[in-house]
Order: C-alpha cells, then sequence, then structure tokens
C-alpha cells in the first residue's frame, strides 16, 4: 500500500514566484542606427528581404516609413535624436537675462536714491552743527 502523503503534491511547490518582472523600457534609435537600417533597407531587393530585416532589427515598418519621410523632408538633420518634452526657445535665456538685468538695474536705482538722501541728510546736519564741510565745487573730497 502506498502512502497517502506522498501521493498529495506539496502545496509550497505549486504557488507562483512572486518575483515583479520590471516593465518594458521604450526602444530608442540613434542616428546611426537609423542610418544603418535605412542603408540596409534600401539594399534589399528581393522579395521578403524587408520583412527579414525587420524581423532581425526588431522594428516595425511603420519606423521605415517615418524614418523615410524624415530623410526625405529635411536631409539627414532630422534624423537626429530629440528630447521630449517642451521645446526650449533659443531667445528666452537672452529674454530671462534682458529681465534679470533690469531687475538689477532698478534696485541700484533704489539703493543710490536712498544713498543720496542719507547724503543731502548728512550736509544738513553738518551745516545745523557748524562742521566745515568741504564738498565745494573743485574742491578735494
Amino acid at each position: 500500500m502506498h502512502n497517502r502523503k506522498q501521493q498529495i503534491p506539496n502545496i509550497a511547490d505549486a504557488r507562483p514566484d512572486p518575483e515583479v518582472v520590471p516593465t518594458a523600457k521604450r526602444r530608442t534609435f540613434s542616428k546611426a542606427e537609423k542610418l544603418r537600417i535605412l542603408a540596409d533597407a534600401d539594399a534589399c531587393v528581393a522579395p521578403g528581404d524587408i520583412g527579414a530585416l525587420l524581423r532581425r532589427e526588431g522594428i516595425y515598418s511603420s519606423h521605415l516609413a517615418t524614418w523615410r519621410k524624415q530623410r526625405q523632408l529635411a536631409g539627414e538633420a532630422l534624423l537626429v535624436e530629440g528630447k521630449r518634452g517642451p521645446k526650449v526657445k533659443p531667445g528666452a535665456a537672452q529674454d530671462r537675462q534682458v529681465l534679470e538685468l533690469q531687475s538689477e538695474v532698478e534696485r541700484l536705482r533704489n539703493k543710490l536714491r536712498k544713498a543720496d538722501l542719507i547724503i543731502d541728510v548728512q550736509k544738513k546736519l553738518s551745516i545745523l552743527m557748524g562742521l566745515s564741510t568741504s564738498d565745494t565745487i573743485g574742491g578735494p573730497k
């Protein structure tokens, strides 16, 4: 007679692995890769060669169509890798610098106005106290 424990499989062995698989990352192609693949695709002459190329590279035919269109519109300059997101305006840095300089000029003008006021008060105080002022035109300071 067989042992009953040997017939029942271990429940712990039947559980799936709890390891989480990392999510897939979007594949990006460098300019050199795009140009190489386009050159390989342009060299295909026999029927089925392009399909084999697509399977070998792991890309879709829409990739080839998009890259060919980009190459046709702007030569090979548009194939350059671009960052996603809002585009930076070329004059934005210059505009920002102009605004910073304008605010600094306004701050310095306010500071000069206060300094002039303090100097005027000091002159009036020295006159009231009878101290000599050497602030005459052409005289040393």
